[in-house]
């Protein structure tokens, strides 16, 4: 039962990585598009835009929520990429830590 545990904690923080990926190339390419760098005339820069705001804005939207107006800087992504680094560093690293030392 405890390696099923582990193995499906593992596969989480999989996730969770690439969800803290996603984040990032989605911060980066709004900034590309923001200083007119590239543009989204260009149909694969708008099909990958609008296929990474489709992935996060689901996620974004609670923390929108909560987090006061900054008017045109929007803070969510950070605040995403922070609560993903405590889920994944913190809380899933001690349980698969206790997991495995009790396995043993």
């Amino acid at each position: 039962m405890n390696a099923f545990l582990i193995v499906l904690l593992q596969i989480v923080q999989l996730l969770l990585n690439v969800l803290w990926w996603i984040i990032i190339v989605q911060a980066i390419l709004s900034w590309l598009i923001a200083f007119n760098v590239i543009n989204t005339y260009n149909d694969f820069v708008r099909t990958v835009w609008n296929a990474l705001r489709t992935l996060t804005e689901p996620i974004y939207r609670p923390v929108r929520r909560v987090l006061p107006d900054f008017g045109a800087l929007d803070l969510s992504p950070l605040v995403v990429l922070l609560l993903l680094y405590i889920l994944n560093e913190i809380v899933i690293r001690q349980i698969l830590y206790s997991l495995a030392s009790a396995a043993y």
